[in-house]
């Protein structure tokens, strides 16, 4: 054991003349392990949000949207088969987007309509795994009213349950000399869905090919395809293979594209999160100093007398270097175990309930992500550890002959 460790240890130990230092580092300690233990929980929340936020938007959305610039897709099927070439594509499926006015007997709204086929969309969407009652095949109906599925607020918007009959009102009309003339179909509700957020569940619709079609006035082809991948933290690479593959003319967006605002904004709100939480240990690491330098002051002489016996002042620098390392290490200690555990137990027992109306989860969403504690516990070393270089430098500049002068 080294002389300098040998002597930060003993100052360590609290003498009955230094129990305020003491206390002082033992503050110290517990400021750092709060801030790490915050940081790491904040974080784990936001991370656990994101991801939840990122799945419901990706089970009601594909990883992959393929369009034709400037017209539609007139033959999807072959598209389909060169999209599938590619690898990582798992599965595609054709789409028409439109809008439209949706009105029952009690009321009427805005929705958004997606044409989709039944028989491949299930391979592509989670639209299934969100229904509430119902059946995607249910969507065609020979000989029938057309099936259309609505989201769960939008039919408590209009009262309308399965079986109910709405009415399409597509502005897409023939023109006439009265003007543009609507296009109207009537529609029964054959399944309702809830994903949980209020932006698709009151305003989303989804009906076969053949209906969107007939709204928009019979339009020939569709207006791209939906891709699903196998792994969706790769998309954006296997959105760029696709554009590759299909050459010039097609327009390939991956679903980090088409949320990019949504998920830029989210990434900067973590990093001003952590700016944040960080002064908790910038904090802890002005008590470190204050504590050293009392240190200093109260072992002034002792100091002295180690210089006097050819202590070196790299030695002296190490003896409060290695202090404040070790305040630093225990708090980070701490605040990493006290972290983990608190959220091992919110993720396990979900304490912590949100409103449904209001948040896309209903629970306290957890994910610790390693690298994020890694990133903490560093930082947290590091101011520690920086917070320790005046107090050394100040102690090792002290003077033999002018601490001993009065002693």
């Amino acid at each position: 054991m080294s002389f300098e460790w040998f002597i930060s240890r003993r100052y360590l130990r609290a003498k009955r003349r230094q129990k305020f230092i003491s206390l002082i580092s033992v503050i110290s300690i517990l400021g750092v392990a709060v801030g790490v233990l915050a940081l790491i929980v904040v974080l784990s929340v936001y991370t656990g949000f994101t991801e939840g936020l990122r799945d419901q938007i990706i089970g009601i959305n594909s990883h992959i949207l393929v369009q034709r610039f400037g017209s539609n897709i007139d033959r999807p099927a072959d598209l389909a088969d060169r999209v599938k070439k590619v690898a990582g594509v798992e599965a595609t499926t054709p789409y028409i987007y439109g809008q439209a006015l949706i009105s029952s007997g009690s009321g009427s709204g805005g929705i958004v309509l997606r044409g989709i086929d039944p028989a491949s969309a299930g391979r592509v969407l989670n639209i299934g795994r969100e229904l509430i009652n119902g059946k995607l095949a249910d969507l065609v109906r020979p000989g029938a009213l057309p099936g259309i599925i609505i989201g769960s607020e939008l039919a408590r918007q209009l009262n309308a349950r399965t079986g109910s009959r709405v009415r399409l009102i597509s502005p897409d009309g023939p023109l006439s000399p009265m003007g543009v003339l609507p296009r109207i179909r009537s529609c029964e509700v054959v399944g309702i869905f809830e994903t949980g957020m209020y932006e698709y569940d009151s305003t989303l619709g989804f009906v076969s090919l053949e209906t969107a079609r007939n709204l928009g006035g019979n339009e020939k082809g569709v207006h791209g395809l939906e891709v699903r991948v196998a792994d969706v933290d790769r998309a954006g690479r296997v959105a760029d293979n696709i554009r590759d593959h299909l050459g010039p003319g097609y327009s390939v967006r991956d679903w980090m594209q088409l949320n990019e605002n949504l998920f830029a904004a989210l990434k900067l709100e973590k990093v001003g999160i952590f700016i944040a939480l960080d002064l908790i240990i910038l904090v802890a690491a002005l008590n470190i100093i204050s504590a050293l330098i009392m240190v200093v002051m109260e072992k002034n002489r002792d100091i002295a007398i180690l210089k006097s016996m050819g202590a070196t002042t790299g030695s002296i620098m190490r003896i409060f270097f290695y202090q404040g390392a070790v305040i630093g290490l225990i708090g980070t200690t701490l605040g990493v175990s006290g972290g983990l555990g608190l959220c091992a137990v919110l993720k396990r027992y979900k304490i912590i309930e949100l409103p449904s109306n209001v948040y896309p989860m209903s629970t306290m969403p957890i994910k610790v992500v390693m690298l994020d504690v890694g990133v903490i516990a560093l930082s947290a070393i590091f101011i520690t550890l920086a917070a320790t270089l005046y107090p050394s430098w100040k102690a090792s500049r002290i003077r033999p002959a002018e601490a001993l002068t009065y002693e």
